[in-house]
């Protein structure tokens, strides 16, 4: 099939991009290469992606762009991973996030819609949960009340995607992605600060006083999650009842599913085995909860597992190893 990938330079783009071609797809790639995170480790990633690939440096803002993108492109799928991430810099610089993530999600599903591409998916984010207090999360409960811009914006575009699916039939799916880590990961994220610090003597900081559960999810389930949803079209559900709607369903082609490994750990567990992977203890810092963070998260998976017969299960035993074997590398330390 033939694939538009945006985001492709970034942290499950790459992968995901990796994954197609090694399937044998025809992949295009886009990413505006943006500073917010160490520009060389972006341009490390596209260096390893070889195949039937393109890419082209690209802002999803520009709406001109997107349109003759996919006025020449025949995309099958779009997997739309392109956005502002990070939760506690949407509280200082919320321009980006509306740009980006609405203005920019806007153009590349109008554009989806217009060329009739057969399946539009996207990222979401577990942060939609928001004040949601029962566990382990679930799609089929409402998300009204998130904790920070990010997590709106990331609420918006399912909205925005239910909307297209009702009005034009694309068939559109939203991924609830769940703290994702694992080799070639995001700078601004809590395992490679952490271990960057740890390495070199430094202090982390637990907020919270490091009372803070995660459904950690290594990128190569994240992955296997995403293509294996990409292949099953949205469609409507037979199901639905208008009268007591299904926030993960609908009467029109739309899904909402959750990316997360259905156990949920401790962050001190967490930094645990990475001391272990190290060989160095962590000069820790114990801080409050910071605006915008949520406590604990913990992904009910089973729809995922229903419809297209998949578990994220790779443990952090496993996954954190393979994340320090790869930092060492990657910085020759």
């Amino acid at each position: 099939m033939r694939y538009l990938v945006t985001g492709a330079a970034g942290f499950i783009g790459f992968h995901c991009c990796q994954r197609l071609l090694a399937q044998g797809h025809d992949v295009i790639g886009i990413d505006n290469l943006n500073a917010y995170y160490d520009q060389a480790l972006k341009r490390a990633r596209l260096a390893l992606l070889a195949g039937s690939w393109t890419f082209h440096e690209l802002d999803i803002v520009e709406r001109a762009g997107m349109e003759q993108l996919f006025a020449r492109g025949g995309f099958e799928r779009v997997i739309h991973l392109a956005a502002q991430a990070g939760v506690r810099a949407s509280l200082t610089t919320p321009e980006t996030y509306f740009d980006t993530n609405l203005v920019g999600f806007g153009n590349v599903i109008t554009a989806a819609s217009r060329h009739r591409v057969g399946h539009f998916v996207y990222a979401s984010s577990s942060s939609v949960y928001g004040l949601n207090a029962t566990l382990p999360f679930s799609t089929h409960k409402p998300v009204d009340h998130p904790l920070s811009l990010y997590a709106a914006t990331k609420k918006a575009n399912e909205l925005i995607a239910h909307s297209y699916s009702h009005c034009f039939g694309l068939p559109t799916t939203g991924l609830r992605f769940f703290t994702v880590y694992g080799p070639w990961g995001r700078p601004d994220m809590a395992l490679y600060s952490f271990t960057q610090a740890i390495i070199k003597g430094e202090r982390i900081q637990l907020y919270n006083n490091g009372r803070m559960r995660r459904s950690f999810t290594y990128i190569d389930d994240i992955v296997e999650g995403v293509l294996r949803i990409a292949d099953r079209v949205a469609a409507p559900d037979a199901q639905f009842d208008a009268r007591v709607p299904d926030p993960a369903s609908s009467s029109a082609p739309y899904r909402v599913y959750n990316i997360g490994n259905h156990r949920s750990e401790e962050l001190t567990t967490y930094v645990r085995l990475l001391e272990e992977s190290i060989g160095t203890k962590a000069i820790i810092e114990f801080m409050p909860l910071q605006i915008g963070d949520v406590t604990a998260t913990e992904a009910d998976i089973s729809d995922l597992n229903h419809d297209v017969g998949f578990t994220p299960s790779t443990t952090v035993a496993v996954g954190i190893p393979r994340f320090v074997s790869w930092f060492r590398q990657y910085h020759r330390l």
